[in-house]
């Protein structure tokens, strides 16, 4: 693809700290400084926000000798999208009421969460109000834009790429996590290593792939991370720690995530003692974005220069990428169509993916050591459940989910789950699809 201005929908801009992240990311390459950003969120006070910031980060990084990107915002989503060559989804349905709802029912039957994004109950909910704006989405793509690139990043990740997929029929669909990266940058601090000197590669599914290989200029980083951890009992009071340990492949995503999506952790006090877990640490993240909400739209009153830091997303790189032909390797969410052999073909994996000129082209893994394919094997088919619901129209596919998740089934009863799902259906209702607003009772 050749692009001499790109034109890059946001949809859910109001996300405003994260709009900006990315639009700080994607200008500080020159061949996209041109482009037109078209931002979109339904809600007018924080879109106002979202233009405002996108405004002073242009004039800051892109001054007034080269090419100025064309900023444009729009209530109506299919504006944004019309002639779009790339969209980025970061909506979040619900917002920060519903985020607490999904923490205080499950609390009060004594199940614990952590971040509440993903798995289990939460994950469930947050998917199951997400999907019909996704389907609309998706609609509106096909109609105006059949051709661009959609690069979602709203959570639950895999469970959104594969409705989308199957809902929509759409196949130039990503989902992009940071975590991948992060891990990388965070083991190379740990081990003393220059980031840009390691060589890996990891795959399995979102929030919950593995480090296959972990190198240093040819050598083997494990047992130095072996040894660390031998010598820290610090260190070994983390979850993903503690997870590498015994399943000998270090995990992808933080201690506070990993620990949701097995049932090992989070229903015994001595293990979230022992582990210094976090329960509804999410909560506190729900807080501080609206506190940086508030910030930067003050900051904007005010004429208060906001900072402008890139965030290191995947998003502008594949743009940058596919614009320009420039080839890189990146980690994207992807339907697996024989990449990992041992994963079920209908779900969603994370693997490393090349992108250039010619688009986002995922990389074949083949089969992942016994005991990680069995983990991820779980979390399919309860993303399998959950998107079933929602293609099917059946409610009892919810309960079904709730029932396979592993957290969940650790922590309550069979009946309780159902009941956990009727106060969920109830609280939430309005955000569903008509079909799953019933109630089932056991």
């Amino acid at each position: 693809m050749t692009l001499s201005t790109p034109k890059i929908a946001f949809i859910g801009a109001g996300s405003v700290v994260f709009t900006q992240g990315l639009l700080a990311d994607l200008l500080t390459f020159p061949e996209l400084q041109g482009a037109h950003v078209a931002l979109h969120d339904i809600d007018a006070e924080r879109l106002a926000t979202a233009e405002g910031a996108a405004r002073q980060i242009a004039d800051r990084l892109t001054g007034t000798g080269g090419s100025r990107p064309l900023i444009t915002s729009h209530l109506e989503r299919r504006a944004a999208l019309q002639g779009a060559d790339f969209v980025i989804n970061i909506v979040q349905v619900g917002m920060g009421e519903s985020t607490r709802t999904d923490f205080d029912i499950p609390q009060g039957y004594g199940l614990r969460q952590t971040i509440g994004d993903t798995l289990g109950i939460g994950g469930i909910f947050r998917a199951l109000r997400t999907f019909p704006v996704l389907k609309s989405l998706g609609a509106d793509i096909a109609e105006v834009c059949p051709d661009a690139w959609l690069l979602n990043y709203t959570n639950p990740m895999a469970m959104n790429v594969q409705y989308l997929t199957r809902a929509t029929g759409l196949t130039r669909v990503v989902g992009l996590c940071h975590s991948v990266y992060w891990t990388i940058h965070d083991l190379a601090e740990l081990l003393g290593v220059p980031h840009e000197e390691v060589t890996y590669r990891a795959a399995g599914v979102n929030h919950q792939a593995w480090v296959l290989r972990l190198e240093h200029q040819g050598t083997d980083l494990y047992p130095l991370l072996d040894k660390l951890i031998d010598d820290d009992p610090q260190l070994r009071r983390r979850v993903r720690v503690d997870m590498y340990r015994r399943l000998g492949f270090y995990p992808t995503e933080t201690s506070e995530h990993s620990s949701e999506y097995v049932p090992w952790y989070l229903h015994h006090d001595s293990e979230i003692e022992r582990l210094r877990l976090p329960v509804g640490a999410y909560l506190g993240i729900v807080d501080e974005n609206v506190a940086a909400y508030e910030h930067t739209r003050e900051a904007l009153a005010t004429g208060t220069p906001l900072p402008v830091e890139g965030t290191m997303e995947y998003a502008p790189q594949i743009i940058h990428s596919i614009v320009t032909g420039t080839p890189r390797t990146v980690y994207g969410n992807v339907p697996n169509h024989g990449l990992i052999d041992n994963l079920p073909a209908s779900g969603i994996v994370e693997v490393p993916c090349l992108v250039d000129g010619l688009g986002v082209q995922p990389t074949r893994v083949g089969p992942l050591p016994a005991q990680l394919a069995a983990l991820n094997r779980n979390y399919l088919s309860m993303n399998e459940l959950v998107v079933r619901a929602a293609l099917e129209d059946d409610p009892r596919s919810v309960r079904q989910a709730a029932m396979a998740d592993p957290a969940t089934a650790a922590a309550l009863p069979v009946e309780r789950i159902w009941d956990l799902c009727d106060d969920m259906v109830r609280a939430h209702a309005q955000l569903l699809q008509p079909a799953l607003r019933a109630t089932l009772g056991h």
